[in-house]
């Protein structure tokens, strides 16, 4: 039997609408740890934002620095527990710097409204902090996904149980057949 390049046996074949429906459950999953996440955010966010004298962007990375550490425990515990857990040190490093790629992506959007354009009303800065989440979203779903919590190789279904007699030589196949008589 042949292996992939990981050395792993390959994977059975799966049809268009199986691959549909995992990607389905997953981004559901993962939305609704994104969503959570994202309330986690924007409370934040406002709640620095009112009761310290923070810059907006400060305090809007603040915010984001607690969501991502609420959104990798759901992440990892929800959405995608069945994903490889062996390399715990290098999925926590990949996702801490994918997370500060989206943290970038997210708050340059915010600095982008707020000091580029002078948009600074609460109003303003909640509704492209959304936007700047929105954008680092998309960037987070496919490196998590594609990097970070890599998919188990497919399980191999059982070998048929008579499957090995037909490796075998015909004499010996006559053999086992006899004693299966007896």
């Amino acid at each position: 039997m042949g292996r992939d390049s990981s050395g792993h046996p390959p994977a059975p074949p799966t049809t268009l609408r199986q691959r549909l429906g995992r990607l389905t459950r997953e981004v559901a999953k993962f939305g609704a740890v994104g969503g959570a996440g994202l309330l986690v955010n924007l409370l934040v966010f406002n709640l620095v934002r009112h009761v310290t004298d923070l810059q907006v962007v400060r305090a809007s990375v603040i915010a984001t620095i607690v969501a991502i550490a609420f959104n990798y425990v759901g992440f990892r515990y929800f959405t995608y527990r069945d994903r490889d857990k062996s390399g715990r040190t290098r999925e926590l490093t990949l996702f801490l710097l994918f997370s500060v790629v989206g943290l970038v992506i997210e708050n340059g959007v915010l600095y982008a409204a707020t000091y580029g354009f002078g948009w600074d009303t609460p109003l303003q800065s909640n509704i492209f902090k959304f936007l700047g989440i929105g954008v680092a979203t998309l960037f987070r779903f496919w490196s998590y996904r594609t990097w970070v919590f890599r998919a188990l190789p497919a399980r191999q279904p059982a070998p048929d149980p008579e499957s090995f007699l037909e490796t075998e030589r015909p004499r010996d196949r006559e053999r086992v057949r006899q004693r299966a008589r007896v």
